[in-house]
């Protein structure tokens, strides 16, 4: 049984069984990509009745527009003309059903990448927040803090981005929307007041603490010496923090959002990706394009405006909002 027939299986049972609302956000939050994105897909299965070059060329169209990027596109489409050659496959209704196969393969490819936060038991959990200015980074901590604090955890925030202006003032405006405790002080040393408030943190006996930090890329030697202290002075409170590093990255920046994810990885230990503004975008194949790319993984998405609109990525959720109307259709 192919992954396509699974996950008929699988979504038909939840959403006749419940109203499940994780699937449901991905439903709505990938509409836009879905509806560019598969309605090509059907129109193309409608044009071509029968695998030909032909087909691949428009195909390889569709998936560079959805943003799953050259490279990525490139490798697929040779896994697909080699699975196609290898299985006799003449058919395109049937082919795309193998298109949804090999998707899934990308992401997974082999390897059991937890896209579930590394937790500390013994002591606070330390998630450490980078990306450049104008992702929603500074909204996304406050979504965590709401997430967090939702699940009867104590957050505290740390402002870590002290030379920018407004960037304090705006992470305490989100500490007291979210009823988290806050830490930050401006224009002063980010390692400092970072130390400072996991004293309080650690006093406070705090489960969850968001660090902000600065989004400055232009120099990435200076971006780099900042985080590795950052990093020292977390490691010297806490052993093993941070625990997590998450990148942040607007997904309607589409392949700029890649080379952000490249520079970091460059300069930091990135753990996992956030990826802010993936409702408002048809470029929803940049969650692929990230994975193949820089293998890290997707841990959070965003799918709307709303507060509890940050969701843990599920890649099986987003195969099915992707492809939610074909595999309704072949039920």
């Amino acid at each position: 049984m192919g992954l396509f027939d699974k996950f008929k299986k699988t979504f038909t049972k939840k959403v006749a069984i419940e109203e499940n609302k994780e699937l449901d956000a991905y439903d709505k939050g990938l509409e836009k990509t879905r509806n560019e994105f598969v309605n090509e897909l059907s129109i193309l299965g409608h044009k071509y009745t029968k695998v030909s070059d032909e087909y691949f060329e428009e195909l390889e169209s569709i998936l560079i527009m959805a943003d799953i990027g050259v490279n990525t596109v490139m490798k697929f489409i040779d896994e697909l003309r080699s699975r196609v050659k290898k299985e006799n496959i003449t058919d395109t209704k049937y082919l795309q059903e193998v298109i949804v196969d090999e998707l899934f393969i990308i992401y997974v490819n082999g390897e059991s990448l937890s896209d579930k936060i590394n937790i500390n038991y013994d002591g606070p959990t330390v998630i450490l927040m980078v990306g450049v200015n104008g992702v929603g980074k500074t909204t996304t901590i406050g979504k965590l803090a709401y997430k967090y604090k939702s699940e009867g955890k104590k957050v505290m925030l740390i402002a870590g981005d002290t030379f920018r202006a407004g960037a304090v003032p705006q992470l305490e405006e989100w500490a007291n929307r979210t009823n988290s405790l806050f830490y930050g002080k401006e224009n002063t040393d980010p390692a400092g007041v970072i130390y400072d408030g996991l004293i309080k943190a650690k006093e406070e006996n705090v489960d969850i603490v968001l660090v902000d930090t600065a989004g400055r890329l232009q120099n990435k030697t200076n971006l780099m010496k900042e985080l590795e202290k950052i990093n020292k002075v977390i490691g010297t409170h806490i052993p093993n923090a941070p625990h997590e590093t998450l990148l942040v990255i607007d997904a309607a920046t589409g392949q700029n959002g890649i080379l952000q994810a490249e520079a970091f990885k460059e300069i930091t230990n990135i753990t996992g990706i956030v990826l802010t503004k993936l409702d408002g975008t048809a470029k929803g194949g940049i969650v692929l394009a990230i994975k193949e790319s820089v293998n890290i993984p997707v841990k959070f998405i965003g799918l709307g405006e709303g507060m509890e609109d940050l969701k843990t990525f599920d890649i099986e959720s987003y195969i099915y909002g992707l492809f939610k109307d074909m595999i309704n259709d072949g039920k």
